[in-house]
This record gives structure tokens, sequence and C-alpha cells, in this order.
């Protein structure tokens, strides 16, 4: 049985701070590149976490919500600056996904960044439904 690596509360939030959230993550993560619609355009990489390993700390009134397609994503963006540091992702209803590129510089991270066919979900989904963003 492999162990989980140790993980630790790292911050992070939107580029002008009204927006800040912490997030229990390893030192090494594994992040997903996705090429979806969304994902290609605003230049999103995936750092999959569970709802309790996850807190947002200010800025939930200053969130604007944008749904497409589904509707079963809630894509969250600072209503002030507009960058989408974490959303809501029909992959994994149970937890959140954040934009590694919004986690703090001094948060410690690493790890590797994998691609990810979003624009065919359909047919990929299961390759990262397991994903937690742990290095492996």
């Amino acid at each position: 049985m492999t162990q989980s690596p140790p993980k630790k509360w790292r911050k992070g939030g939107c580029h002008c701070g009204t927006v800040r959230f912490e997030a229990h993550v390893p030192d090494q993560v594994v992040a997903l590149s996705c090429n979806c619609s969304i994902c290609s355009m605003v230049g999103f990489i995936h750092v999959f976490v569970t709802k309790d390993e996850f807190r947002l700390t200010q800025g939930e009134d200053s969130l604007s919500e944008y749904t497409f397609n589904t509707g079963v994503a809630k894509h969250w963006f600072c209503s002030k600056c507009g960058v989408k540091s974490y959303y809501l992702p029909r992959s994994h209803p149970d937890g959140y996904s954040i934009n590694l590129r919004c986690f703090d510089e001094d948060a410690g991270i690493s790890g590797r960044i994998v691609d990810f066919d979003g624009a065919h979900w359909e047919d990929n989904v299961d390759t990262i439904a397991g994903n937690k963003g742990e290095a492996s």
C-alpha cells in the first residue's frame, strides 16, 4: 500500500488579492493542462482537491459565476480583476480545481504538468477521475 505524501495548507488567490484561498496539498503535485475551450483560453492548470481540502478565506462576495454547456461546472471569477483562481469542475463534483498559477509564489509547490484532452471530455474524463493532485 502506497502512503500518500504529507500535505500542507498553501495560500493563493486572484491577481488583485480580493479573492483568497487555502488548499491542503502536497509539496509535489500532478497538475493537468486541459485543451477544452475555456481552459485553453484562460491558461488554467488544474490541481484537484476535495471540498474539505479547500477554504475560501476572503472575497466570496466578489465572485461572479459563469456556466456553459451542461451547466454542471461552476466557474467563479473575481469581479474586480477577472481571474478564475478555482472552480467546481464537473469531473470532480466532490471538490474543486485550483489554478496552479494562482498559488502564492512562496507556496512551495512543484511537480509535473500532464496534458489532458478536455476538448473530447466525455471520451477522456475517466483518465482524471482519480487524480487528486498528488504526484505519483
